[in-house]
C-alpha cells in the first residue's frame, strides 16, 4: 500500500467585526437584575448581549451552524429563545450562557417567538406557514396550528385568555382558541402583509401594520364579560364607547367566523392612525406596560406613540366635556352631540419620531418606573445605538447615550491583508480601514478612508496602502493612524495590487487598462526636518483590456495579468514582453496566484471553475468546478501546492494543486465571501463576507484523511435527504388545523434506533435466561450465567431496567417523533415494559405520556391483539394508581405555598399540582375506549 499525503486540518477560531447581524431582532436582558442596560443581538450563528453603557460585550451565546433569525427573552428574565434559519429553536440560560432545550419543530426559518405570561409556554412562527405552541417546563411540543398560507409575521398570547393571535403574509390576522387547539375567527381587512401585531389597552384594542401607512386599529370585546349578569351596564358599554370612530377607509372589514358561534370574543374595526412612513412596517411593537407604541419602516425613522390608559381617557373626556359646556354656555347653543367621546388619535398619541444614523433593522423599548423609555435600535450598517425619552417632558425630545460602532466595519470588507509577522490583520471597506490585532480580536486602528478594493502592508508594517474605488492609492502611517500621501493612480478603480518579491516596490491593474509598476521612495518632507515613505511611477504597460488581478512569480520574471476579455497574459518584468496567454474560463477571471516555486498558476472565475496551468509552457493542467457560484478570490498556502479559494456560494475550500484534491471545506459565512488572506507562515486564514462579519481559521495538528472526509460529506448531505423526507402520518388523525409539534430529524431516527436496539437486547438476554433456566433444570444445579458486557457497563443492571435508561436519554422535544419511526413489532414489549416500570413507580411520568402516544397512533393494532388484553388491563389498573399516588394533595396550604414560592419556579409547581388530575381523568378516557 502506497504512502498517502498527510494533511493538516484548519478550524474556526474566531468570528470578529461584527456588532449586530441585521437578520434578526434586538431586545433588552436583565443581567445581574439589572433591565435596559443590556442587549441581546443576532450575530451569525451566535448571539451577543452588549453592555450599552460600556460598549462592552459582555456574554457570548454559542450556535452550531445556522444563522440566528429571531430572539425572545422570557418572562423571568432568566432564559432567551433562539430561534434559527432551519427552524430550530434553543433556549439558552442568561446565567450560565448555556443551552438548555431544544426544539426541533419548523422546516424553515423562525420569523417570530413569544412566551406566555408566566413563561412555561412558547408559540413559534416560522416561513413554512405553521404555528407551533412548545412547554417549555417539560421540554416537549404541545402542538402544531395550521391555517396560513403564507409566512407566520407575528405571534402574541393574551394574558388573561387561552388565546393566540397570529398575524402572516397572506393578509391574514388569525384568532385561536388554545383549549380547543382551533382557529375560531379570521380577519380579512387588510389587503396586503400584515407584518406586525400590537395589543394595547389592556388587551381591548388590536392594532395591525401592513405595506402602506396606516396602522390599522380594532376593537376586541369579550363575549363572556358582555354576558356576565354581575358587571354593571356602565362597564359593558364602555369598552365599545371609546374611540368609537366610524371607519371611513377605502376598504371593508370582513370576518370569517369558523366556529359558527362567537362565544370567545368579536372584533371589530374602529379606525385607523397614519403613519409618516410611506412604505411597509418592518417593526411594530409596545413596552410591557402597553403605554408606549412604536413602529419603524425601512426607513431611518422610528416613531413613538403614546396609548391612553382608562383612567387617563376618563380625565380626558371630563375636561373635553367641561370645555364643551363652557363654549355652550358662552355661546347659548346646546351642547354638540359628538363632543361625549375622544377620538382615535386623541387616545393614541404620537409622542415623537428618532431619526437614527441609519436604516433600523429592529428596536426594542423598556418603561421604567420613572416614566422614562429607553429605546435600542438594531441597524442595517453594524451599529447599535440607543436613546433615552424623558416622556414627562412639555415636548420629549430623544437623547442619544450610546452607539456601538468599534467592532466592525459600516459595509462589506472589500480586502484583507496579513503583516508580515502574522500578527496584525487589515480590513478595508468602504468607509475605513481597520487594524486588528490576532491574537487579542481587538481593533488597534480606525482610520478613514475612500471605497477600499485592494490593499498591502509596506515591508516593514509600519504603513499600508489601500487601491480605492476611484483609482487613488492612499498611504497610511500606522503608529499616528494618519493618511500620509493620496496619488491618482489610475483613471478608474484600482482593481488589483501586489507587491513585488524583491520588495522595492509593488504593482498596479486598473480599469483605465494599465498596469503600472511603483517603487517606494523616501522624500523630505517641508514640515519636518526626517524623511518619510514615498511613492513612485516608474513604468506603465498599456493594455486593450481592463484590468482585473495582477500577480508577480516569486523569482519576479514574470507578471500575470488577468483582463476583461476571460483570459490570463504572462508577461517579462524586465522587458514587458510577452511570454503566454492562458484562455479557457468561459466568465472573468476574478482571483489568481502564483506557487511558492513559480511552477504553477491557479485562476478562479466567475464561470465557478477553478483551473491550474503549468507557468513553463501555460498547458491546463487540470480544470476543478470549484463552487456553486463565482469564485472570489484564491490564495497559495506559502511554501506549498495547497491553495484555499472563496466563492460567492459561501464557502471557502481547500485544494491541492499536485494532485487535484478537494481537501476541505470550511463553512461558517452565511452569506457571499468577498475576499480572504494568507498569513505569511500559513497557519491562519481569515475571511470576509457580506454577513458583515470576519472569521479566523488556525491550522491545527490535527491529521485529515481525505476518506474519513468524503464520508463526512456523505453523511451530511443524507441527513439534508432526511430533513426534506415528508413527516410519518399518525393513524386517525386528520389533516386539519393541528398536527404533532415535532418533525423528523436525523437525532430523532438515531433515538429510535437506540430504543430498537435496547429492546432487542432485551429480547435476547430474556431468551438466554429461558435457556440458562433449562439448563439448571436438566443439570440439578445452579450454572452461572454469562453477564451482557453492556448491561455491566451499566453497573450489572436487568435488561428491562436498561431499557428504561435508553428512554430516560431521549430528549424531551424528541420522544413523540422517536416513538413514530418506531415499528409496531416492537410495541408490545414496550408496553409489557412499561407495565413493569410503572408497577415499581419508576419514573411515572415519562412512561405516561410515551404510553400514551403508543395508545393513540397504534390504536387500532393494539386493540386488535389479543395478546396485549392483558397488558392493557394491567396497565389501566397500575397507571391511574401510581398517577393518583404522585398528585400533590389538594388543600388550600398547598397553594399558599406555592404562592410564597420563587417566581421562576412557580410554573413548575402549578404543573405537579394538576397535571397528573387531568392526566388520570384522561387516562381512565383512553383505557375505557381501549378495552371496550
Amino acid at each position: 500500500m502506497g504512502l498517502t499525503k498527510q494533511y493538516l486540518r484548519y478550524g474556526p477560531a474566531a468570528l470578529f467585526g461584527l456588532v449586530a447581524s441585521a437578520r434578526g431582532n434586538a431586545a433588552f436582558v436583565a443581567l445581574r437584575g439589572e433591565r435596559g442596560r443590556c442587549v441581546a443581538v443576532p450575530a451569525c450563528e451566535h448571539v451577543f448581549v452588549w453592555d450599552t453603557r460600556k460598549g462592552e460585550k459582555v456574554l457570548i451565546l454559542k450556535g452550531l451552524k445556522q444563522e440566528v433569525s429571531c430572539l425572545c427573552p422570557s418572562p423571568d428574565g432568566l432564559h432567551l429563545a433562539v430561534g434559527y434559519e432551519d427552524g430550530s429553536i434553543r433556549v439558552f440560560s442568561l446565567l450560565s450562557g448555556e443551552a438548555n432545550v431544544t426544539f426541533n419543530g419548523h422546516k424553515a426559518a423562525v420569523t417570530a417567538l413569544k412566551y406566555d405570561q408566566l413563561g412555561g409556554r412558547l408559540v413559534s412562527g416560522s416561513k413554512d406557514t405553521d404555528v407551533i405552541v412548545w412547554d417549555v417546563i417539560n421540554e416537549s411540543g404541545l402542538y402544531r396550528l395550521k391555517g396560513h398560507k403564507d409566512a407566520v409575521t407575528q405571534v402574541l398570547f393574551l394574558k388573561e385568555k387561552n388565546l393566540l393571535v397570529t398575524s402572516g403574509k397572506d393578509t391574514l390576522v388569525k384568532w385561536w382558541d388554545l383549549d380547543t387547539q382551533h382557529c375560531f375567527k379570521t380577519l380579512v381587512g387588510h389587503r396586503t402583509e400584515v407584518w406586525g401585531l400590537a395589543l394595547v389597552s389592556e388587551e381591548k384594542r388590536l392594532i395591525t401594520g401592513t405595506a402602506d401607512s396606516e396602522l390599522r386599529v380594532w376593537d376586541i370585546t369579550y363575549i363572556q364579560e358582555v354576558k356576565d349578569p354581575d358587571e354593571p351596564e356602565s362597564k359593558k358599554s364602555k369598552g365599545s364607547s371609546l374611540g368609537a370612530e366610524d371607519d371611513t377607509g377605502e376598504d371593508e372589514t370582513l370576518e370569517l367566523d369558523e366556529c359558527p358561534e362567537e362565544r370567545l370574543l368579536k372584533c371589530s374595526k374602529v379606525g385607523s392612525i397614519m403613519r409618516e412612513g410611506r412604505d411597509r412596517i418592518v417593526t411594530l411593537a409596545t413596552d410591557r406596560t402597553g403605554k408606549i407604541l412604536a413602529c419603524h419602516g425601512t426607513d431611518a425613522v422610528l416613531e413613538v406613540f403614546s396609548v391612553l390608559s382608562e383612567e387617563e381617557v376618563q380625565k380626558k373626556l371630563e375636561k373635553k366635556m367641561k370645555k364643551a359646556k363652557q363654549k355652550a354656555k358662552q355661546k347659548s347653543v346646546e351642547e354638540p352631540e359628538g363632543s361625549g367621546e375622544l377620538s382615535l388619535q386623541e387616545e393614541i398619541q404620537r409622542v415623537t419620531n428618532i431619526r437614527a444614523s441609519a436604516k433600523i433593522k429592529s428596536f426594542d423599548l423598556i418603561l421604567s418606573p420613572k416614566g422614562e423609555l429607553k429605546i435600542v435600535l438594531l441597524l442595517q450598517n453594524n451599529i447599535i445605538e440607543s436613546y433615552n425619552l424623558n416622556l414627562s417632558a412639555q415636548v420629549p425630545q430623544a437623547v442619544r447615550t450610546s452607539k456601538i460602532t468599534i467592532g466592525g466595519h459600516r459595509s462589506d470588507v472589500r480586502t484583507l491583508a496579513f503583516s508580515s509577522d502574522n500578527i496584525a490583520i487589515l480590513s478595508a471597506a468602504a468607509e475605513s480601514v481597520k487594524i486588528w490585532n490576532r491574537s487579542t480580536l481587538q481593533c488597534i486602528r480606525t482610520m478613514e478612508c475612500e471605497y477600499a478594493l485592494c490593499s498591502l502592508f509596506v515591508p516593514g508594517d509600519r504603513q499600508v496602502i489601500i487601491g480605492t474605488k476611484t483609482g487613488k492609492l492612499q498611504l497610511y502611517d500606522l503608529a499616528s493612524g494618519s493618511l500620509m500621501e493620496t496619488l491618482a493612480a489610475h483613471d478608474g478603480a484600482v482593481w488589483s495590487i501586489a507587491l513585488s518579491p524583491d520588495q522595492r516596490g509593488f504593482v498596479t491593474g486598473g480599469a483605465d487598462k494599465c498596469v503600472k509598476f511603483w517603487e517606494f521612495e523616501l522624500v523630505k518632507d517641508e514640515s519636518s526636518i526626517q524623511k518619510r515613505l514615498s511613492l513612485k511611477q516608474v513604468r506603465i504597460l498599456q493594455l486593450d483590456e481592463d484590468v482585473l488581478c495582477v500577480r508577480y512569480s516569486p523569482n519576479q520574471k514574470l507578471l500575470a495579468v488577468s483582463l476583461l476579455d476571460c483570459t490570463v497574459k504572462i508577461f517579462y518584468t524586465d522587458t514587458l514582453k510577452f511570454f503566454l496567454s492562458l484562455y479557457g474560463h468561459k466568465l472573468l477571471v476574478l482571483c489568481m496566484d502564483i506557487s511558492y516555486d513559480g511552477a504553477l498558476i491557479a485562476t478562479g472565475s466567475a464561470d465557478r471553475n477553478v483551473k491550474i496551468w503549468g507557468l513553463d509552457f501555460g498547458d491546463c493542467h487540470r480544470s476543478l468546478f470549484a463552487h456553486d457560484d463565482s469564485v472570489m478570490y484564491l490564495q497559495f498556502v506559502a511554501k506549498s501546492h495547497l491553495f484555499f479559494t472563496a466563492g460567492k456560494d459561501n464557502k471557502i475550500k481547500q485544494w491541492d494543486a499536485d494532485k487535484f484534491e478537494h481537501i476541505q471545506t470550511l463553512e461558517g459565512h452565511h452569506q457571499e465571501v468577498w475576499c480572504l488572506a494568507l498569513s505569511p507562515n500559513g497557519d491562519y486564514v481569515v475571511s470576509a463576507s457580506h454577513d458583515k462579519s470576519l472569521r479566523l481559521w488556525e491550522r491545527t495538528r490535527e491529521p485529515l484523511v481525505l476518506e474519513e472526509e468524503r464520508e463526512m460529506r456523505r453523511e451530511a448531505e443524507y441527513e439534508e435527504i432526511v430533513a426534506k423526507e415528508e413527516q410519518p402520518v399518525v393513524a386517525g388523525e386528520t389533516q386539519g388545523e393541528m398536527g404533532l409539534a415535532g418533525k423528523k430529524t436525523i437525532e430523532t431516527i438515531k433515538a429510535a434506533e437506540r430504543i430498537m436496539e435496547a429492546i432487542e437486547l432485551y429480547r435476547e438476554e430474556m431468551a438466554k435466561l429461558k435457556e440458562h433456566k433449562a439448563i439448571c433444570k436438566a443439570a440439578g444445579k445452579e450454572v452461572p450465567l454469562p453477564v451482557n458486557p453492556i448491561l455491566h457497563a451499566y453497573g450489572n443492571i436487568t435488561p428491562s431496567a436498561y431499557v428504561l435508561e435508553v428512554f430516560k436519554k431521549v430528549k424531551s422535544s424528541e420522544l413523540e417523533e422517536s416513538l413514530l419511526v418506531l415499528p409496531f413489532s416492537y410495541v408490545p414489549d414496550l408496553l409489557r415494559l412499561f407495565s413493569e416500570h410503572i408497577h415499581l413507580g419508576s419514573e411515572v411520568e415519562l412512561l405516561c405520556r410515551a404510553l400514551l402516544f403508543l395508545l393513540k397512533i397504534h390504536f387500532g393494532q393494539i386493540t386488535s391483539n389479543h395478546m396485549l388484553v392483558t397488558v392493557i388491563e394491567n396497565l389501566k389498573k397500575t397507571t391511574i394508581c401510581r398517577v393518583s399516588e404522585a398528585r400533590v394533595p389538594e388543600g388550600k396550604g398547598e397553594l399558599r405555598k406555592l404562592e410564597d414560592n420563587q417566581k421562576k419556579n412557580k410554573e413548575r409547581n402549578l404543573v405537579a399540582l394538576w397535571v397528573p388530575r387531568n392526566l388520570s381523568k384522561f387516562l381512565k378516557i383512553r383505557f375505557t375506549r381501549v378495552l371496550s
